[in-house]
């Protein structure tokens, strides 16, 4: 039975259930949804604020589709390529780099996480208003 406590097993939830709503639903829906999650979207590129690329580069989608069905917030690779180094999604502290191109003089660099906090600061009110914002839709269309 899943712990109603545990954020990660909630969103699993809320993520099973969007992708069983209704094509009609989806439209009015998806307005709301990306309304819910634009606080997190907007702390990212705050604590991203350093770089020049990588908040224009961060953007929020909402999708439907049955495999991955949810809220998005995704870095443009090809807007800011240095933002996943620097968000260290592969756990480590540091990541090493070429400098200025040259292939011969590699440095290590700290990484600077900027998605992952603004994601769990900000998880439990997109949650809760992700719940609501689906409440309200069902309400509007005599659901509940």
């Amino acid at each position: 039975m899943a712990d109603p406590s545990d954020p990660s097993q909630a969103i699993r939830a809320l993520q099973q259930d969007i992708g069983k709503i209704e094509p009609e639903l989806r439209k009015a829906l998806r307005p709301a949804l990306k309304t819910a999650a634009e606080p997190i979207v907007t702390d990212a590129k705050g604590r991203a604020s350093w770089s020049a690329r990588i908040p224009r580069a961060i953007s929020l989608s909402v999708r439907f589709g049955r495999r991955d069905p949810g809220v998005s917030i995704r870095v443009r690779r090809s807007a800011a390529p240095h933002g996943r180094p620097l968000e260290g999604i592969t756990g480590n502290a540091t990541f090493r780099h070429p400098v200025h191109g040259h292939r011969d003089r590699w440095v290590a660099q700290q990484t600077r996480p900027y998605l992952a906090p603004a994601v769990d600061a900000g998880a439990d009110g997109v949650l809760a208003a992700s719940v609501e914002a689906v409440d309200q839709v069902a309400r509007e269309r005599g659901f509940r």
